[in-house]
């Protein structure tokens, strides 16, 4: 098995701490801005960045559907990590200063793929699907934080 990345970034015109503080926001804002790749949005503890439980079910194509059940640790200032308790995919977002009223939100999905022909697929495609995702809910949440 080899490990799968998808990696998706953004420049957003708002201060890094104010796109930190919505994208850690699970009870009011995570679900705002998540895309219709999304659905059953539940968060079942917590809910402000470290310490929250949460979960989705993600449909990244029509007959694929992760149910996801992510543990969420802020191991670093400006560091989100969700790790999912169902598989191996585990998902970091990163938001840093880009100049002034500026930041630079950068999420990377990784998880073990499968082997094979159907490894070699996912492997070519999955990255690109997810990142469309990522692309999605990264535009949702400057339209949320944007002055």
């Amino acid at each position: 098995m080899a490990q799968v990345e998808a990696t998706t970034e953004r420049i957003i015109a708002a201060d890094a701490e104010a796109v930190f503080d919505a994208l850690a926001d699970y009870k009011d804002v995570r679900g705002k801005v998540l895309p219709a790749h999304f659905s059953e949005y539940e968060v079942r503890e917590g809910g402000d960045g470290e310490g929250t439980l949460v979960h989705w079910k993600l449909q990244a194509t029509s007959k694929r559907v992760r149910d996801c059940l992510l543990e969420v640790t802020e191991p670093t200032d400006g560091q989100l990590v969700e790790k999912d308790r169902n598989s191996s995919m585990v998902t970091t977002w990163t938001v840093t200063p880009a100049g002034e009223g500026r930041s630079k939100a950068v999420v990377t999905t990784v998880w073990d793929g499968a082997g094979g022909i159907g490894g070699f697929f996912e492997r070519t495609f999955a990255p690109k699907g997810l990142g469309r995702i990522y692309d999605e809910l990264l535009a949702n949440l400057a339209a949320e934080v944007e002055n």
